[in-house]
């Protein structure tokens, strides 16, 4: 496995949750892995092979795609030994602005990168054709040319995701609706549009994310993860990697693989 890595310029790190990743496999076994939910956009940009999706209202076969918010697993797998390709993970807020779309048509799906951007066709063949630092810059152009002509989003939507961002989905979404002076249904609604899911479900999926992270990252008991994600008990973290992640805490440790991925 080569990755190349790149930290995206100043402009557009309030949109890219950490790095813009390319990935070139060779002559692999054709594994299936497992994509747990997070609190992004993930946009992949295949560059040969396409992949097999199966989760909750995927397309079948796809090289290059985006997925709104997801509160289940989608299982990925590559249609041929060697593949290369271009990931990287937007914020709902800049995918919403993006790609120009209420993002609850996104939630829980996912769709072809042309089905959202026509224009990405020609994206791909040029960066099939170019060296990988290249790759990146027109990667990053093409976000900054379509974020430039983007509405602004609402601003209480903006400090309200920051906030459970913040917090690691803590902040009670009372209290957020209270500090904009909005009501529980106003909240809701611009979060669905503008986010993908109401503010309590990102903020499941907040907490969820800040265990596996803890789980990759730390060797502790399961008790003590539970408890430092902000899950009342063992049990009711056991919970959600059922319903979020469909594994256990146990399953999913054992399972990381040394590239970072998760398999099936």
């Amino acid at each position: 496995m080569h990755i190349e890595r790149r930290v995206p310029p100043e402009p557009l790190r309030p949109f890219v949750l950490g790095a813009i990743e390319g990935w070139k496999q060779a002559d692999a076994p054709l594994e299936q892995l497992r994509e747990v939910p997070f609190p992004g956009v993930p946009l992949i940009l295949g560059l040969d092979t396409a992949w097999e999706l199966d989760g909750p209202h995927s397309a079948d076969r796809e090289s290059s795609f985006v997925a709104g918010l997801h509160a289940a697993p989608t299982l990925v797998r590559p249609t041929a030994p060697s593949w290369s390709c271009i990931e990287l993970r937007l914020t709902p807020i800049a995918a919403h602005r993006i790609f120009g779309l209420p993002m609850h048509e996104l939630a829980n799906r996912t769709v072809a990168l042309v089905d959202v951007a026509p224009e990405s066709d020609e994206l791909v063949e040029r960066l099939r054709e170019a060296p990988w630092p290249e790759r990146f810059d027109l990667v990053e152009r093409f976000l900054l040319r379509r974020l430039d002509v983007a509405h602004e989003p609402a601003r209480g939507i903006e400090w309200s995701w920051q906030e459970l961002r913040r917090t690691n989905g803590r902040a009670a979404i009372g209290e957020l609706a209270d500090e904009l002076g909005w009501s529980h249904r106003r909240l809701i609604a611009r979060f669905r549009e503008q986010v993908g899911l109401a503010p309590k479900a990102v903020a499941r999926i907040m907490r969820f994310d800040r265990a596996t992270q803890t789980l990759r990252s730390a060797a502790g008991g399961l008790a003590e993860v539970a408890y430092e994600c902000g899950y009342y008990d063992q049990a009711h973290m056991n919970r959600d990697f059922r319903e979020l992640g469909g594994t256990s805490p146990d399953a999913f440790r054992a399972s990381l693989l040394e590239s970072g991925g998760i398999s099936a």
